[in-house]
C-alpha cells in the first residue's frame, strides 16, 4: 500500500497551485494543508481535491503573508503534525507597474508579497526539514527574475530576490536530503496575467507549468522553467550587451 505524502502549499488558490495539487492527487494517497488568505477561496480548492479520491485529504489554513511569526508558527504546526514531504510556495501577485512608479506603497507591497514573504516562508520551513532531513521545497518565482526590464522591473526585482535567496538555501541543504526547487514560469494562462492575454500575449496553459514543476520536484532539479523554451529565451535576454538591450521595447 502506498505511503500518504503530506504537502503543505503555500497559495493554494494559485491556478498553478491548483494544477499542481491535482497532479499529486493523481500519483497516490496525499495528506494536503493548503493555505490561502481567503478561507472559502481556499475551502473551494480543498473540495476540488476531496472529490478525486477516498486516499485525498486536505485541511485549509488561512495566513496573513504579511506576518512573519504567522509563517513561523504555520511551519511548527504544519511539522507537528507530521513530517512534511513537499511545500509548494506559490502566493504572489501581479502588479501594474506604472502604479508601482507612481505609488511607493503599491511598489513596496509588491516586493513583498513576490518576494520577502516567499523567503520567509521558505525560511520558516526550511529548518524544520533540514532537523528531519527530508522533503522537497518548491518556490515559484517568475522568468522575470532573470534580468530587470522597464515593463515589470519591480515585480522582476522581487523575483529576483527569490533567485538568490533559492541559490543560497541550496547551498546551505546542499549536504542534507533535503533539496530546493525554483520554477521559474514564463507568462502562464491564469487570473493574474488576464490583462496580459487581453492584450494579445500567448501564455501557456497552467496545467502545462504545473506538469513540469511537478516532475522537477520529484527529480529535486535546483531550476526548472515552464515550458522549457524559456530557458534559451532567458539566456539570450540575459546575455545582450546592454547599448543592445535598451533599444528593446520589453
Amino acid at each position: 500500500m502506498s505511503t500518504s505524502q503530506y504537502i503543505v502549499v503555500i497559495g493554494a488558490t494559485s491556478h498553478i497551485a491548483q494544477q499542481c495539487c491535482r497532479l499529486w492527487a493523481e500519483q497516490g494517497p496525499c495528506e494536503f494543508l493548503l493555505v490561502g488568505r481567503d478561507a472559502q477561496r481556499t475551502e473551494q480548492v480543498a473540495a476540488d481535491l476531496r472529490a478525486r479520491g477516498a486516499a485525498v485529504s486536505a485541511q485549509v489554513q488561512t495566513l496573513d503573508f504579511d506576518d512573519p511569526d504567522a509563517a513561523a508558527a504555520l511551519a511548527r504546526s504544519a511539522q507537528a503534525r507530521g513530517r512534511v514531504d513537499i511545500v509548494l510556495i506559490a502566493h504572489g501577485a501581479l502588479p501594474d507597474q506604472a502604479q508601482c512608479q507612481s505609488e511607493l506603497r503599491a511598489a513596496q507591497q509588491a516586493l513583498h508579497i513576490n518576494g520577502l514573504s516567499p523567503a520567509l516562508l521558505a525560511e520558516a520551513f526550511a529548518g524544520p526539514m533540514q532537523q528531519a532531513n527530508h522533503g522537497r521545497l518548491c518556490i515559484i518565482g517568475s522568468v522575470a527574475g532573470d534580468r530587470g526590464r522597464k515593463s515589470n522591473y519591480v515585480y522582476g526585482a522581487a523575483k529576483g530576490l527569490l533567485e538568490r535567496y533559492a541559490q543560497g538555501l541550496q547551498h546551505r541543504l546542499a549536504g542534507t536530503a533535503v533539496r530546493v526547487t525554483l520554477a521559474k514560469p514564463g507568462p502562464t494562462d491564469t487570473p493574474m496575467t488576464a490583462r496580459l492575454k487581453q492584450g494579445g500575449a500567448r501564455l501557456a496553459s497552467a496545467q502545462a507549468v504545473a506538469q513540469r514543476i511537478v516532475r522537477a520536484i520529484e527529480a529535486g532539479r535546483p531550476v526548472v522553467y515552464a515550458p522549457a523554451q524559456w530557458a534559451l529565451i532567458m539566456l539570450v535576454i540575459r546575455n545582450l550587451p546592454r547599448r543592445v538591450f535598451h533599444k528593446l521595447d520589453i
